[in-house]
């Protein structure tokens, strides 16, 4: 069992001054409204309703965090989570790119983002949820944008994969880390950019982004035996 499958919710902000004051490692989730990604972090925590995916894509503007750690798999969802005992914290951003949000609300979700990518210390890496048909829209290189400086890990996976034939895959993978590989330091070194296929419906790429998940996080893979429900009791 993935340490992933002990994600439950902790806590939602809308600004920064309300982030938690926790030190462990932070990996966040980010991408457009209709990429996938409530999708992708229900399927990696083995959940189905923990990351919220709105019936209007883009009403979502809370940042909200869930954490690993600090709670027994089979405890009630309402009994507290013990802070001390977290070992790492996921961060469902809010999704972007539709135009019914107003305009007031646009400028500040851009500066939510855009603060707290840059400027998070807590935040190890951002995995980028991008639809594999359309990757790489302008909001998505904002993004990109954002985060490189920071000289922390990317991972990209391109959702909805089900939807290309082999051709189309290998040529997304091609593509997308010819962008990625664009991206360069003022020394001229690559950032720690990478990329894979993802596919919700057909369950590709899931052990894939898992396991990089956990490697960003710092978690040791060994002590998943440890997460698995004692079948003693």
């Amino acid at each position: 069992m993935s340490q992933l499958w002990q994600a439950r919710f902790f806590t939602t902000v809308n600004q920064l001054r309300d982030l938690p004051g926790t030190t462990v490692p932070e990996i966040a989730f980010a991408g457009r409204s209709n990429a996938g990604k409530s999708t992708a972090i229900n399927i990696l925590t083995n959940q189905k309703g923990l990351a919220f995916a709105s019936k209007t894509p883009g009403r979502t503007q809370h940042i909200n965090y869930f954490s690993i750690g600090g709670a027994h798999v089979a405890q009630h969802r309402k009994d507290p989570t013990i802070v001390e005992e977290i070992r790492a914290l996921l961060v469902d951003l809010p999704g972007y790119g539709y135009a019914e949000v107003s305009g007031t609300a646009k400028l500040h979700w851009q500066k939510l983002l855009g603060d707290y990518v840059q400027r998070r210390e807590q935040l190890a890496a951002l995995v980028l949820i991008m639809d594999s048909r359309r990757p790489f829209t302008d909001l998505d290189v904002q993004m990109l944008e954002w985060f490189a400086p920071t000289g922390k890990p990317i991972h990209c996976i391109l959702t909805k994969a089900d939807k290309l034939n082999q051709n189309e895959k290998t040529n997304a993978l091609r593509q997308a880390q010819k962008i990625l590989d664009s991206y360069v330091d003022e020394d001229g070194e690559g950032f720690p950019f990478t990329v894979q296929l993802f596919s919700a419906l057909k369950r590709i790429g899931i052990e894939e982004a898992d396991a990089k998940i956990i490697e960003l996080l710092g978690l040791d893979r060994d002590d998943e035996a440890a997460a698995e429900p004692d079948d003693a009791q």
